[in-house]
């Protein structure tokens, strides 16, 4: 039986997938998975029994990435999941950044209990004229789930689309159009496009990547929007630039002191993935790689280990966690020979210095043969799932 853990509350249509081998528990520390949203998991002592956390969305920010791979603890995501609700919401920035439809807004409620309203709103509407999209240059830095959602989609509007993504995943690069033209620069961005949107996690190489050189660059008048990480953009640097004009607008999913409080800003209460389809499918996705991972050893999706697929289990397997250094595989199959145990199929990927091997074994795997596993040097884990 395994414990389940929720620190945030997860859609039901994703927990409703458990079967009767699970049980939830709001005990952080007896759990053996847990499932997250945005609670900090870096202020809390990781119990010894944790296998596992799924966040229930993409940015892992939220957990300690490096502790959990010291320990053991697989760490997933759910990349893709979302990427419907950010693109609308990214395409609905541009709009408003645009047309000025907050502004309308305004004026119409700050104005409602105007008797002539009707006639007003015709000389009072040209204050909030812009412009249309079509035909204009939007540059996509990243092309991941969510940055191919937002470049196919603007050219279906009628807007030229620049890529830039130097990790460009082949599973992405399908998915592009093919009218996409594809950047090889960051300053080419800056200088080309009319609309600049960013879908890059936040990496020591990506914090403050919209720096003040980079703005500098771009085009007088560009429209800024982020809905990745806050940190991505020097704010200090576009406070200046929307102060005189360099940016017009600056839309941003991420409140926070400084941004509030910026010029010609639009600042949203971080609502990309903020719908129901969205955390459906992220509870779900969620659900079924921890389902995956505990049952059958399988890891999809992680951030902190390899991927790694055996399928499903029939018999014993063995997921073990080393340092990826030479012959281990080695040692792993001279232990288990020498207790007459035979590996009929087995796996090993690695990920830095990290590595993880899942095998299914036949044979009585004892304490004692775990032991001798174990002393193995860079051997840190083992799972005996049954």
């Amino acid at each position: 039986m395994y414990k389940i853990n929720c620190l945030n509350p997860i859609a039901k249509v994703g927990t409703k997938l458990l079967t009767d081998n699970y049980t939830m528990t709001d005990n952080f520390a007896e759990a053996d998975a847990a499932l997250v949203r945005s609670a900090s998991v870096h202020e809390l002592e990781l119990p010894d029994s944790l296998e596992a956390i799924a966040r229930a969305g993409a940015g892992v920010n939220n957990i300690p990435l490096d502790k959990c791979a010291q320990k053991g603890i697989v760490v997933f995501n759910t990349p893709g999941a979302n990427a419907n609700g950010v693109k609308e919401l990214v395409i609905a920035g541009m709009l408003m950044a645009s047309r000025d439809l907050v502004g309308g807004v305004k004026w119409v409620e700050a104005n409602k209990d105007d008797e002539n309203i009707v006639k007003d709103v015709e000389k009072a509407k040209k204050a909030f004229a812009g412009g249309e999209i079509k035909g204009k240059k939007l540059g996509v830095i990243g092309l991941g789930a969510i940055g191919v959602q937002v470049a196919n989609t603007a050219i279906n509007l009628g807007m030229d689309v620049y890529g830039y993504d130097p990790y460009i995943s082949v599973d992405a690069a399908w998915k592009l159009s093919r009218h996409i033209i594809h950047i090889e620069s960051l300053d080419a961005i800056c200088e080309n496009c009319d609309f600049i949107t960013i879908h890059v996690p936040a990496l020591p190489s990506t914090k403050g990547m919209i720096s003040e050189d980079a703005l500098s660059k771009m085009k007088d008048g560009v429209v800024v929007l982020n809905f990745a990480r806050d940190v991505l953009v020097d704010e200090d640097a576009m406070c200046r630039a929307l102060e005189s004009g360099k940016v017009k607008k600056y839309v941003t999913d991420f409140p926070n002191p400084k941004s509030v409080h910026m010029k010609n800003v639009l600042v949203l209460p971080h609502l990309g993935a903020s719908t129901e389809e969205s955390e459906d499918n992220c509870a779900v996705m969620a659900v079924q790689e921890l389902m995956d991972y505990l049952e059958n050893g399988n890891i999809k999706n992680s951030v902190n280990y390899p991927a790694c697929d055996l399928g499903d289990r029939s018999g014993t397997r063995l997921a073990i966690f080393n340092r990826n250094v030479p012959n281990m595989i080695g040692q792993f199959a001279s232990t288990l020979a020498e207790a007459g145990i035979n590996i009929p199929s087995m796996t090993n990927q690695s990920k830095g210095d990290l590595a993880y091997t899942l095998m299914d074994v036949e044979g009585d795997v004892t304490d004692a043969v775990l032991d001798k596993l174990m002393a193995i040097q860079g051997v840190f884990k083992i799972r005996v799932i049954k």
